[in-house]
């Protein structure tokens, strides 16, 4: 008798999940990208730390950058320019430069603002420093007869005196001189006279900018330094020299631009 007993046999199918396909590979991806983060601004930060001339020239390469161009070249061939460097050398200027200088340009200030007056003015470079003569000429004097006062003339030129020197890094000598012609004034003699006259230039310095503190001396010297020498009557004799005296140092002249290779 045959046995009509059956062997059932069962196969389970086990469905593995979608994630289970990929395993942890968004985990890479994610570092990934994390780390391309990180590499980014780390260079956004090394670029805030090149100084500007180097990030120009970087920035220019990168903008004119082709492809086709630069076929078998490396960024690293324009190294060298990157490393440039611009060096603003500095030139010494002596007392007598700065002073020529100053001299020029106050000759044009008097054509622009005092044409009118300019016959009084004498402008010459001394040891160091520039001296400005306010002169008499004939019928023309800076002070009234026997006065200490200066007139409207006098005033104008020194506010624009003023005006020109209150900036300058110099000290100022402020002086009076007079003709040699006797001051009849009872006891009042040409180095009172001349004292006082220089003493009221100060005056309108100080009145149109000038700081008191630039005032080295102020004095009057009668007629015993007569600018016309052979002829110690002269009005021109009767002045008033204000000098800059230019303190000996390195001042910028001018840049120049030079290119070191690093």
């Amino acid at each position: 008798m045959a046995d009509k007993s059956k062997t059932t046999v069962i196969v389970k199918k086990i469905r593995k999940g979608h994630g289970e396909h990929h395993g942890g590979s968004w985990k890479v991806a994610y570092a990934d990208f994390t780390t391309a983060m990180m590499a980014f601004f780390l260079l956004l930060w090394l670029i805030s730390m090149v100084e500007p001339e180097k990030r120009a020239l970087i920035a220019d390469f990168f903008r004119n950058f082709n492809i086709f161009q630069h076929v078998g070249t490396s960024f690293m061939e324009h190294s060298s320019a990157i490393h440039k460097e611009v060096k603003v050398t500095v030139e010494p200027v002596t007392g007598e430069n700065v002073a020529e200088k100053f001299k020029e340009e106050f000759r044009k200030q008097v054509e622009e603002r005092l044409k009118d007056l300019k016959d009084h003015i004498i402008v010459e470079t001394v040891e160091g420093g520039v001296r400005i003569q306010i002169v008499d000429l004939e019928g023309e004097s800076m002070f009234p007869l026997s006065s200490a006062e200066p007139t409207a003339k006098a005033k104008e030129i020194l506010k624009v005196v003023a005006e020109n020197i209150k900036d300058e890094p110099a000290k100022i000598a402020v002086e009076g001189h007079t003709d040699a012609i006797p001051f009849k004034g009872g006891k009042i003699t040409n180095w009172e006279l001349s004292t006082a006259r220089a003493s009221s230039a100060r005056r309108e310095l100080e009145k149109n900018g000038v700081d008191p503190e630039k005032i080295a001396r102020v004095v009057g010297y009668a007629d015993t330094l007569p600018l016309i020498k052979d002829n110690t009557k002269d009005p021109r004799n009767r002045r008033i020299s204000i000098i800059l005296m230019f303190e000996k140092g390195v001042t910028p002249k001018r840049n120049v631009i030079e290119e070191k290779q690093g």
